[in-house]
């Protein structure tokens, strides 16, 4: 058996938009449906969703007869759970606030098997091998990860050079929500001194070769960043697509507004 391809990391090289969906119910049953509905994309979300290892294992088993590809945010930079997250099978990893060059090639390692990493083999035990099916997994496994590192605070911002020149950072993702937070305006992501620090990381990784990423639930937004050269973009959240379209159901019979998708998430 060979290693599984990555289509996520195959289809950023065909430079077409990548339209995906925030998955934050921590359920395989939820991801599921919504895997089914034609989104590029999932983050199967372990930062601010509650999930844990075996929920998110659960997902990448539900989601994997589907033509979305799976995208795994980690809560943190912990290489134990890095080791953890790509031994259950996830091939593309998201990692959240990266701020500097030191942080990024520390990632990369952390995907890596020795010399060049330190990551553990964990052979037969784990699902990423298909408990040591796959051929030849420690020397080729490197070749279908996927590796995206958040920018999204000031310090971030200002060490984008270092981050996107890395060797073995595949790509980047913006978070408008915590940058507009850290630059000082909470709530306030399209802001002008916000939008032209995001301009600045698209920019600086477009001129190191890296795909960018980011998170737009507003349509307005979603089209200006694909017009400004990002390229995998969030334009759903689940749990904020159930709680508007039951708003949206119950406002016919109860007369209340619509709600409008957030921009600060």
């Amino acid at each position: 058996m060979q290693v599984p391809t990555n289509t996520f990391k195959q289809a950023l090289t065909e430079q077409a938009p990548m339209w995906g969906c925030w998955a934050g119910f921590a359920t395989g049953y939820a991801t599921e449906i919504v895997a089914s509905t034609g989104f590029d994309w999932l983050l199967i979300d372990g930062e601010h969703a509650p999930n844990t290892l075996p929920s998110i294992l659960a997902q990448l088993q539900a989601v994997a007869p589907y033509s979305t590809a799976p995208v795994v945010r980690s809560v943190n930079q912990d290489p134990a759970l890095i080791k953890q997250l790509l031994d259950i099978g996830a091939q593309t990893l998201m990692i959240p606030m990266v701020e500097s060059g030191d942080q990024a090639a520390a990632l990369v390692r952390a995907t890596r098997y020795p010399p060049h990493g330190i990551r553990g083999v964990g052979g037969g035990v784990v699902r990423a091998t298909r408990w040591d099916s796959v051929d030849d997994y420690l020397n080729k496994a490197h070749e279908s990860l996927c590796l995206i590192v958040q920018v999204e605070s000031p310090k971030g911002v200002d060490q984008v050079e270092a981050i996107t020149a890395t060797e073995g950072v595949d790509a980047v993702f913006i978070g408008p929500a915590d940058l507009s937070v850290g630059m000082g305006y909470p709530g306030n992501p399209t802001h002008p001194n916000v939008q032209r620090a995001i301009e600045k990381i698209i920019r600086t990784a477009h001129d190191a070769g890296k795909p960018v990423g980011i998170l737009a639930p507003v349509e307005e937004d979603a089209r200006r960043y694909q017009k400004l050269g990002c390229q995998f973009i969030a334009v759903g959240i689940d749990i904020s697509l159930l709680r508007q379209g039951a708003l949206a159901t119950i406002g016919r019979y109860k007369e209340q507004p619509a709600e409008r998708p957030s921009r600060t998430y």
